[in-house]
């Protein structure tokens, strides 16, 4: 080979083994690419943090914890579960034990569909002199229909209730059926509170409101059903929540 052969060959591998920043600055490197750019950088700095941490599996300590907490998270709605099944298998027996003693009930109970946690529970009796009675009486209404629905965290929560039939104006009773009643919110409500407690609270209040039933059908368009009465309570609770409970006089119902 003749020198000046050698002379090229040595300066092609002078240029070769240049760093890319030399070649930058010579003008001879991937000046003009900067995805050439970021692949030299990729190879001289290594795997980034966020692809370090992407390729990188969870340690077992990590896994062990994570299986551990959805195991804890299970036992615990089991157990919630089985506490608002007892709860209510008692007290659902210790009323109609109650009903088969007594010639004519305050109240009675029947399931939604063999559902525990559904009731539809008929009030019979509320005081004779209210104008509500009178109402009943007047319009052959032999009770009134009320429907509660039992959350999973029952009894550390309260149940939904509102009236189904018949329309019931002012006596606290809102939209839907919904039941304005510090007892049934969460502030108000305390887990040694019995169903029987609930609707005799509500024979109370109603005639306490002065409730009357509705003669004629409401001015309001608004369906009358659970998901009204849900939305009238929600809202109910955030008001109260906001301004706090203060029992309105009779004249406003």
């Amino acid at each position: 080979m003749t020198s000046r052969s050698k002379e090229k060959v040595a300066a092609a591998f002078r240029k070769l083994f240049r760093s890319p920043e030399k070649l930058d600055k010579d003008g001879a490197g991937p000046s003009g690419s900067p995805a050439r750019r970021g692949l030299f950088r990729r190879h001289r700095d290594g795997v980034s943090p966020a692809e370090a941490a992407v390729s990188l599996p969870a340690s077992p300590a990590a896994s062990a914890l994570a299986t551990k907490k959805a195991v804890c998270a299970n036992d615990a709605r089991e157990r919630a579960a089985a506490v608002r099944t007892r709860r209510l298998m008692k007290e659902l027996k210790e009323i109609q034990r109650s009903q088969e003693h007594r010639p004519n009930p305050v109240f009675t109970v029947e399931l939604v569909n063999d559902n525990l946690f559904e009731w539809h529970v008929r009030l019979h009796q509320i005081d004779p002199e209210s104008d509500l009675a009178s109402d009943l009486r007047e319009l052959s209404i032999s009770n009134i229909l009320l429907h509660l629905i039992f959350p999973e965290n029952f009894p550390f929560a309260p149940p939904f209730m509102r009236v189904i039939e018949p329309r019931i104006e002012k006596g606290f009773v809102m939209e839907g059926g919904a039941i304005c009643m510090e007892l049934l919110t969460p502030r108000g409500w305390a887990s040694a509170y019995t169903v029987e407690a609930v609707v005799m609270q509500f024979a109370a209040s109603v005639v306490k409101g002065q409730g009357r039933v509705a003669r004629v059908p409401p001015r309001s368009s608004r369906e009358f059903s659970r998901r009204r009465a849900e939305e009238a309570f929600r809202s109910l609770v955030k008001t109260h929540d906001k301004y706090g409970w203060v029992t309105p006089s009779l004249s406003d119902g």
